[in-house]
């Protein structure tokens, strides 16, 4: 049985999508370099997913910025805070309704490409619709 310590403070992202656990510390900012200790569990057996990665990070307290940025690629991720080996707060990531420096428009012709404006987005159904170029994206293809 794999076993990981608790951490003290930091964060736990629990229910992220099988195999998007690396996207989820590009999101963070997270590498080798950033000097965090980190556990990445992949491919763990679920009952609700079938498989999800795990993800805790210690010495980060995430933002709801990054949580939305989350949502994009993994809609059912959770997300814990931890202080004092306690969850002190507890966040589903969720679709926000609108996205504004968060992500970039993938159509090469839209206006924040050439301009290199800030993304912005709305909500539309489960897609994105750009505020520039009008055009309508699945939220992962954002990031």
């Amino acid at each position: 049985m794999l076993k990981v310590d608790i951490i003290e403070h930091g964060t736990v992202v629990d229910h992220i999508q099988a195999g998007m656990g690396k996207k989820v510390l590009d999101i963070l900012g997270i590498d080798e370099k950033s000097g965090n200790r980190v556990a990445l569990v992949m491919n763990v057996p679920s009952q609700k997913m079938g498989k999800k990665d795990i993800l805790k990070v210690e010495g980060v307290l995430i933002s709801a910025e990054k949580t939305d940025a989350i949502a994009l690629i993994s809609p059912r991720a959770s997300v814990n805070l931890i202080k004092d080996g306690k969850v002190v707060e507890k966040k589903q990531a969720e679709l926000p309704e609108s996205l504004h420096g968060v992500g970039k428009c993938p159509n090469p012709n839209c206006i924040s490409m050439q301009e290199k404006a800030a993304g912005k987005f709305h909500l539309e159904g489960q897609k994105y619709r750009c505020e520039y170029c009008e055009r309508v994206f699945k939220p992962a293809e954002l990031l």
